[in-house]
């Protein structure tokens, strides 16, 4: 018999994570008597904040291989897509370039979507591919889109909510090749894989803060220098951040993202190994009491922390109403008259009932052995008693 939890378990990760204790610890000050504007440069208060700040943008640089100065700031990964994505268009038609096609993936995360769809009123072309079973882009389908010429490719380098991880360097390496810029949504990615921009071809990356333990409302942009990107601004103001991101900048929330991104530099390897070695019991549990249980998309392009699980009969609302202590998510969003499925689950081609049948589970750094041994007791046992 379970014992009922004195708090819940979370295992929803992947929508976001617990603040480090050493993050907030590290970000403390900066909410009271060290509160300079780092655009004041000109008094002492103001010189120690824009310090933290080129501190934190060189932890964030380290951590993918980038220079200091590649490094935007911004309020998180959907400011920085939209950036990346609209200001490169807007730029390139400034410019008199004729390519118009810009192409991206059916699983992306909705900002991305959005933000090509929404190109389409301004005279571009989105195209969006499909991914196999698996949840990969395959490269032979990008390189006949390709065949067009094309302003830009976008393709999330871990999906957030079925965990693949995309082969960056192969399909970067497909877009340079055909003369296209390539732009990665690494929201899921940055400080859980090994990730260089250098390596990898890339020339735009957009990063999230609380998806790696640091505070929500913080993000970063990567923009290449050699060979230069070029993007128009989505907003006026005082030319902070090369005039690409206009506003005062939060110093304490990206103090928190710096030293999220040096945390994440130094345990990396250790901390997806254990959370690798947590996915692993608690799949191995679950299937022992659940035959037929489905893990959705590829097992082994995969990253550590994710479980995206169709169960054999119980659906996953029916699921999270018999594990109230249990913090997961569900693969389908409820409308008031209906379920819909989600449209990545309909991407990798599950039927709408097996959608409906789908939870993401998503371990992080903060759980325990325990906590998944609970988790998978819970989910067997409302499993069971909603099939009895």
């Amino acid at each position: 018999m379970t014992t009922r939890p004195n708090r819940p378990i979370y295992l929803d990760n992947q929508a976001t994570t617990a603040c480090d204790p050493r993050v907030l610890a590290a970000m403390l000050p900066f909410f009271s008597e060290r509160f300079g504007n780092p655009h004041s440069a000109e008094h002492a208060m103001g010189r120690d904040a824009e310090a933290v700040v080129e501190e934190a943008r060189g932890d964030i640089a380290a951590l993918i291989g980038a220079e200091e100065r590649e490094i935007v700031l911004t309020s998180g990964a959907t400011e920085s897509n939209n950036i990346a994505i609209k200001g490169a268009a807007r730029f390139a038609a400034s410019q008199g370039n004729p390519r118009r096609r810009i192409i991206t993936v059916a699983t992306e995360h909705k900002c991305v979507l959005e933000s090509v769809g929404d190109l389409a009123a301004e005279g571009f072309e989105p195209v969006v591919l499909p991914v196999g079973a698996d949840g990969l882009l395959d490269p032979d389908a990008l390189r006949v889109a390709l065949e067009v010429p094309t302003l830009l490719v976008s393709v999330m380098a871990v999906n957030n909510e079925i965990g693949v991880i995309q082969d960056l360097a192969g399909l970067a390496a497909l877009a340079r090749g055909a003369g296209a810029l390539f732009h990665t949504d690494a929201a899921q990615a940055f400080g859980k894989i090994p990730l260089d921009v250098g390596a990898m071809g890339i020339d735009l990356m957009s990063i999230s803060g609380h998806k790696i333990y640091a505070a929500k409302g913080v993000g970063a942009l990567y923009v290449r220098r050699r060979p230069r990107v070029r993007l128009s601004p989505l907003f006026s103001g005082g030319g902070q951040e090369r005039g690409l991101r206009s506003g005062t900048l939060a110093t304490p929330l990206i103090v928190g993202l710096g030293t999220a991104a040096r945390l994440a530099q130094a345990e990396m390897a250790e901390d997806a190994a254990r959370i690798a070695g947590l996915r692993d019991r608690m799949l191995g549990a679950l299937e022992a009491a659940l035959p037929g249980l489905a893990v959705n998309a590829s097992r082994s392009a995969r990253i550590a922390g994710n479980l995206n699980l169709t169960f054999p009969a119980a659906t996953a609302e029916a699921l999270m109403r018999g594990a109230p202590e249990l913090c997961v998510s569900t693969g389908s969003a409820c409308s008031s008259a209906e379920v819909e499925p989600s449209y990545v689950l309909r991407a990798l081609g599950l039927s709408e009932d097996a959608a409906a049948r789908t939870l993401r589970i998503g371990i992080g750094r903060f759980t325990s052995p325990a906590d998944v041994d609970a988790a998978a007791a819970m989910l067997i046992a409302a499993h069971a008693a909603s099939h009895p």
